[in-house]
């Protein structure tokens, strides 16, 4: 186990590599600048050219990289041009908040996808599995973001009820934290849960036809425990694969639900970057979401050893 998870963890540098030289030089594609969108209307070829030699970006682009890798290599990735605050610190400020947010959505994917999956599969072709293949088809199809505004309208015009928009901390005040979260992660929750519903439906189904399954009952046990003992377990690994991603690609920042429920996380902080033009904060958080990508997927990986004991990483 160890000696895969040094593999693993090795096999991180050259992907993280290629990231970064790739986020580096789309970054320098995109038409305009920095200093020109800074500058505004005021911009002269002049201007320009102080402002490109303050922050560096009158080097080659070769040099620009290296100075940006060296700085990452020590723990720096360097200083917003817009705010001048360090990044890192920032990043992890705003990761804080994507986590939370990610953790509560698929605590509710979970509660959601996983009761009506295994009730489609043990319904199969009934009244009960067409409603929920229903359901789950209208959670993937929907985006998360016209199911945001959508619950937004409803509560505000139909109820009275305005999402918080100031955010407070879990441990400030957990209570006003909750409130503000539930929400946005309900709605994240529901965008996931069609997808597991899905998956769990198919991977019972299969588990259920399996032989094995046949002696457990013949044996006597209950329908109970043959589903959920038995079943279950062996048909977690796909499912577990499924929610990994979609964990992975949340703590890389919601940035579209963030952006309108005005949550201070690592989505909202990248699309600011973005919209900035800020190289530096575009850069360090397009690589620390791929190196929390990365390390979910380390992770959903050795949980298949803890679900199926009969996979092995020795």
């Amino acid at each position: 186990m160890r000696n895969y998870i040094i593999r693993r963890l090795l096999q991180l540098i050259p992907v993280l590599f290629g990231i970064s030289v790739a986020i580096f030089a789309v970054l320098r594609l995109i038409p305009g600048g920095f200093a020109s969108g800074m500058l505004g209307i005021d911009a002269t070829p002049e201007l320009i050219a102080q402002v490109n030699a303050r922050y560096g970006l009158d080097q080659p682009v070769v040099t620009q990289y290296l100075n940006w890798m060296g700085g990452v290599l020590h723990g720096d990735f360097g200083i917003s041009f817009r705010s001048g605050a360090e990044i890192l610190p920032e990043i992890l400020t705003r990761f804080k908040v994507t986590a939370e947010l990610a953790v509560l959505a698929a605590i509710i994917s979970w509660c959601i996808a996983l009761p009506l999956g295994i009730l489609a599969a043990v319904k199969r072709n009934t009244l009960a599995d067409r409603v929920i293949r229903v359901v789950a088809l209208l959670g993937v199809s929907v985006p998360g973001f016209a199911l945001s505004i959508l619950v937004i309208l409803v509560l505000s015009l139909f109820f009275g009820y305005y999402p918080p928009l100031d955010y407070v901390g879990l441990l400030e005040n957990p209570a006003k934290n909750l409130e503000i979260m539930f929400l946005p992660a309900l709605i994240l929750g529901c965008s996931m849960s069609g997808s597991v519903m899905r998956m769990t439906r198919s991977s019972v189904l299969e588990v259920l036809r399996q032989d094995f399954i046949k002696t457990v009952r013949a044996k006597g046990a209950s329908e109970r425990v043959a589903i959920f003992k038995h079943a279950l377990r062996n048909a977690l690994i796909p499912i577990v694969t499924l929610v990994g991603l979609q964990i992975g690609s949340l703590l890389g920042g919601a940035v579209v639900v963030e952006q309108i429920f005005s949550l201070p996380g690592l989505g909202l902080m990248t699309l600011t970057g973005i919209n900035n033009r800020d190289y530096p904060v575009v850069q360090g958080c397009v690589l620390f979401i791929a190196f929390v990508y990365v390390l979910v997927n380390l992770i959903v990986d050795l949980l298949y050893a803890y679900i199926d004991p009969r996979i092995s990483y020795d």
